[in-house]
């Protein structure tokens, strides 16, 4: 073991999780302020997209700096998994606002509304519980954490079902039926990106539990 000591060892991994973390905690504040107040939308979707290319660049450095390490300070697949899951977490939130653009959305709606709320909410604690991953002595914290995100993905699984169970009341015509079609996209859309919350969290509560 004497030998690790002189074998490249990379601990900025933390470092990059808590980048991509809050990179991700950006889109997800632009998603809520542009399902709640659509006006200046085009800004804050471009936004978007460039916050997810970032999120791009900084998975490829997790990946590049693990070909490049020797000793790392979780296993290796988890570090690569937590990164890719915070990644699709981004992706999942900046194709939302392409479709939000794509079908031009003008009004708001009480359910997609809620759900970025639950993103936001999400994301904001998946910032927090990422910044302690460095911190052996946060396991407890981590974990009730975790649990409160999957709480929040609970939480969306209701919102989605009351949204799909009202959503075609009142579409009496050709226009009206199409508008219900694109908001059924975005709600699923929404929620799928709660489920993606949830695949951090639980990442997360692994790696805790296995170096516990």
């Amino acid at each position: 073991m004497v030998l690790a000591r002189f074998l490249p060892r990379d601990e900025k991994f933390f470092d990059y999780f808590r980048e991509a973390a809050t990179n991700a905690t950006e889109v997800a504040t632009l998603l809520y302020e542009v399902l709640d107040q659509p006006q200046d939308a085009e800004r804050k979707i471009r936004r978007m997209r460039d916050l997810e290319h970032r999120g791009d660049e900084i998975t490829h450095q997790v990946y590049n700096a693990l070909n490049r390490t020797f000793v790392t300070p979780l296993d290796r697949e988890d570090i690569r998994d937590l990164a890719s899951k915070i990644d699709d977490f981004t992706d999942d939130m900046e194709e939302i606002g392409r479709r939000v653009r794509l079908y031009k959305i003008a009004e708001p709606t009480k359910p997609a509304v809620l759900l970025a709320k639950i993103i936001r909410e999400q994301a904001g604690i998946i910032a927090q519980a990422v910044s302690r991953l460095e911190n052996a002595k946060e396991a407890q914290v981590l974990v009730h954490e975790t649990v409160e995100v999957n709480r929040l993905e609970d939480e969306g699984d209701d919102v989605l079902n009351q949204a799909l169970g009202s959503l075609y009341e009142g579409a009496t015509d050709i226009p009206a039926l199409v508008k219900a079609i694109h908001w059924g996209e975005i709600y699923n859309l929404l929620e799928d990106t709660t489920d993606r919350g949830e695949d951090i969290a639980n990442t997360i509560e692994a790696i805790v539990m296995k170096n516990a």
